[in-house]
């Protein structure tokens, strides 16, 4: 049998590919974009603050969790989502290291 696609990659890669992945949506942006600007636990207001479906937001949020970039408490029967800082955190240095290892050719194409 041969190897998967996502095999001949380094872990690193596939990581960051998913990340970005689940970031590829307007909707996943403004909801990361919310959860920033409230700095705290969102239970909620999503639906308020965007003008999306409940059903859509959470296969929003899901989407976001399973990528790792969000955490949910539960908290009586609602979900509570704010940004995981570790993993926000290494998605930012990932992003700053592959921009930054661009050096600019001036004779290129």
């Amino acid at each position: 049998m041969g190897m998967t696609k996502s095999e001949i990659f380094s872990g690193q890669q596939n990581q960051l590919a998913v990340q970005l992945k689940a970031i590829a949506h307007p909707a996943r942006i403004a909801i990361l974009q919310e959860l920033i600007r409230a700095n705290a636990c969102i239970c909620g207001e999503l639906v308020l603050e965007l003008g999306l479906a409940q059903a859509t937001i959470s296969q929003h949020l899901k989407e976001l969790k399973n990528a790792g970039l969000i955490q949910g408490t539960i908290e009586g029967a609602s979900v509570c989502y704010c940004i995981e800082p570790k993993a926000w955190k290494k998605l930012q240095e990932e992003l700053n290291g592959l921009f930054g290892s661009y050096k600019g050719q001036q004779d290129c194409c």
